[in-house]
């Protein structure tokens, strides 16, 4: 069973549909470490029963792997082309037509074909999301194994993310009452940073600069997903468990991680929900006292997109009048169609981009899911599974770059998914071949690139695996930069009370986060 790779050699320019006119734009990424994913068999036993299932077609196309073997020498020498030129072009001020960029009209007409403005918001918010990945420390060996690689001062410097325009003012950290296979990191050593609590995400929020481009003050919760998620597909598929005052449930696993706490741990005496809204509540309170508008745009990948969904629906229960969206990659369903409901009539704006290879956003209600909307109606039932808001769905066999057959880690992987986005134009129109975000970025931790591009497979990942030669010649661990040590004290002495830029002055916060 394998997915075949239609190659193309040519362009149709989209017409342009949209309300407002349509100007290129792409963005950049500047790659860092993801650890390598091992396949369990039973994934692979998933992966073929949900291809029967859904009548995904999942075959080899004669012709198309065909094509694949004859890998057209134009596209390579266009991507030969490319290694000389940026990865981004200039920003636009997007500041008149932010509302619909951020889909007050549910992004009605401008996603087939995808107009470049929002892909490029598109790519921004997904390049936060990654960012979690890459500065979170997964070796085991590690005595901080499940913290952030970095401070907050430093975070989206290290990453090559500062170019963005935003500032993070407070990590979120979680736990979780019930055993989830591999979404919690724990270190080998004794003596380590966190037995039970992991670095789970950021908030930030947008400088003078990119605020004024954007036409308001954007306020990010980006939330990491799992390092594996192809271990825990059992475990987010069983329960519901209510959420606020009326009929919406979410899914139990999700639940516990977002609200988990405990008096004996030092990073999660409160939960990640406390954590996240308290900051963005204060964010809120700060630009709004001063006039200026402000919007909450919550991002993340796989379980970090669920996660995004329940912080919305926390958001938009609390603080009136706030623009609020989700801009979610390769996410699982959360709740039922209560759930969906709530959220659509507190207002809260979501868009789903999923790869259509991608097993992940069929799970959990691989039956029982909104196609059972009808019968959930008559019957009142509550447990019937549902996806939230407007959906952009790619396909890996669009791009000419990357590889036929069966990689389920590489369909789920949030740098191809910001591959094909760049790459998008519509339904009906071939991959994008002037897309300027490099390619080899999909390799980071993966094999889906086709092998003439020379690129290897998993390539990035900490020299010489992290150890350092030291003034004796021996290998060693090196020590973290003070700054860089994970410290709960830290975390609830800084967070948003440190000073922010505002206009050509510095203002500090009177208030502090814990």
């Amino acid at each position: 069973m394998a997915i075949s790779t239609m190659t193309q050699n040519h362009l149709v320019a989209p017409h342009n549909t949209n309300r407002f006119n349509m100007v290129p734009a792409q963005q950049q990424h500047v790659a860092v470490d993801l650890p390598k994913v091992k396949i369990p068999n039973g994934v692979s036993r998933l992966a073929e029963s949900i291809s029967h299932a859904l009548h995904l077609h999942l075959h080899v196309d004669p012709q198309s792997q065909t094509n694949h073997q004859k890998f057209n020498l134009d596209i390579l020498s266009h991507h030969e082309e490319k290694h000389s030129t940026p990865t981004m072009s200039p920003r636009e001020n997007i500041s008149q037509k932010w509302h619909e960029i951020q889909g007050c009209s549910n992004w009605e007409d401008l996603l087939d074909p995808l107009h470049p403005w929002l892909r490029r918001e598109i790519i921004k918010y997904g390049e936060f999301a990654q960012a979690t990945y890459d500065a979170f420390d997964h070796d085991s060996f590690s005595e901080f194994c499940g913290s952030c690689r970095y401070n907050r001062n430093n975070l989206l410097e290290k990453l090559g993310l500062t170019r963005n325009g935003y500032k993070v003012t407070r990590y979120i950290y979680a736990m979780s009452h019930i055993e989830l296979p591999r979404w919690l990191e724990r270190s080998h050593v004794a003596d380590s940073w966190s037995k039970d609590s992991n670095w789970m995400g950021y908030v930030a929020v947008s400088n003078d600069e990119e605020t004024h481009r954007i036409g308001r003050r954007d306020i990010v919760v980006a939330w990491r997903g799992t390092v594996a998620p192809c271990e825990w597909y059992e475990d987010f598929q069983r329960k519901l468990d209510p959420i606020g005052h009326g009929d919406a449930k979410v899914e139990h696993g999700f639940l516990s991680i977002y609200t988990s706490k405990s008096d004996t741990t030092r990073y999660n005496k409160s939960n990640a929900s406390d954590q996240v809204m308290k900051e963005v509540t204060q964010l809120v309170q700060f630009y709004g006292q001063k006039g200026e508008e402000v919007s909450l745009t919550i991002t993340g990948h796989s379980l970090g997109g669920a996660l995004a969904k329940l912080n919305a629906y926390e958001a938009a229960s609390t603080i009136k009048d706030l623009p609020i969206s989700v801009i979610s990659f390769g996410a699982p369903r959360v709740g039922n169609i209560a759930f969906k409901e709530e959220l659509h009539q507190m207002g809260v704006k979501t868009l789903r981009v999923v790869v259509k290879q991608d097993w992940v956003p069929w799970m959990p209600g691989l039956v029982f899911n909104e196609s059972l909307k009808m019968f959930d109606e008559l019957t009142g039932l509550e447990w019937v599974y549902t996806h939230v808001g407007a959906e952009l769905k790619l396909d890996v066999r669009s791009s000419p770059y990357l590889k036929g057959g069966m990689n389920l880690p590489g369909f789920h992987s949030l740098e191809t998914y910001l591959h094909l986005v760049d790459g998008y134009l519509s339904s009906k129109v071939p991959f994008r071949l002037e897309a300027r975000r490099d390619v080899a970025l999909v390799n980071k931790s993966c094999d889906m690139l086709v092998d003439e591009l020379r690129i290897p497979h998993c390539w990035y990942q900490l020299a010489n695996k992290g150890l350092v030669c030291n003034a004796h010649g021996r290998w060693v661990r090196p020590k973290r930069d003070p700054d860089d040590i994970p410290s709960h004290t830290r975390e609830e002495a800084c967070s948003i009370s440190d000073p922010l830029p505002v206009g050509n002055q510095t203002y500090g916060m009177s208030w502090i986060s814990s």
